[in-house]
């Protein structure tokens, strides 16, 4: 797996806030154009239920996901670090719900009457409202209390841990890393005497 790949399986909410790892250069946007969001999307397809209806994301709907992205890293990151998570990043998530909220649409199949969720609007406010849905989910569960960094030095990446010894975001990636460092760190010869050139 590469690093400019995108992380999925934690989540939706988690999966969001991770299209922003840690490079040499910083962090890095794995959601920088409509492009790589429409490559996101489609990887979260199933949790994201209707929504996109095979629309083209624009710039305009990129930038509805990549508010709702900082709001919820923001009141994440206050909560994994033990404080309050700003009253601001809070209302913005509630808001991006009530731009495009959820309807029960009732369709008769033939045999029973059926429910399906739909939202109107444009397709940035509609992802706005589902991802924000996601993160109230997330910033709710009990299970928050449980989530974790990745222990890599140069990794930001967040999980919940299904396993409390489990350190890295993806054993892929973080965790192959740090095996293989370890195991270099065991098996590295000393360095020769540069006085002697290596004899004793």
């Amino acid at each position: 797996m590469r690093d400019t790949e995108p992380l999925t399986g934690e989540h939706l909410a988690l999966d969001l806030v991770n299209t922003r790892p840690a490079s040499a250069e910083g962090r890095t946007d794995l959601l920088d154009t409509p492009e790589r969001l429409a490559a996101w999307l489609a990887l979260e397809e199933s949790r994201l239920g209707c929504e996109t209806g095979g629309a083209v994301p624009t710039q305009a709907d990129l930038a509805a996901v990549h508010a709702v992205r900082d709001h919820t890293e923001t009141a994440v990151q206050a909560l994994l670090h033990g404080q309050e998570p700003p009253a601001a990043a809070l209302r913005a998530l509630t808001e991006a719900q009530r731009a495009a909220p959820a309807v029960r649409e009732l369709t008769w199949n033939g045999e029973a009457v059926t429910p399906a969720v739909r939202r109107t609007g444009p397709l940035g406010v509609r992802l706005a409202a589902v991802l924000a849905e996601a993160a109230a989910d997330l910033l709710t569960d009990p299970a928050l209390g449980r989530l974790r960094e990745c222990e890599a030095d140069d990794c930001v990446m967040l999980f919940l841990p299904a396993h409390p010894r489990r350190r890295w975001c993806s054993p892929a990636r973080c965790g192959n890393r740090a095996r293989v460092a370890r195991y270099y760190q065991r098996h590295k010869q000393p360095a020769p005497d540069a006085r002697t050139g290596g004899a004793e």
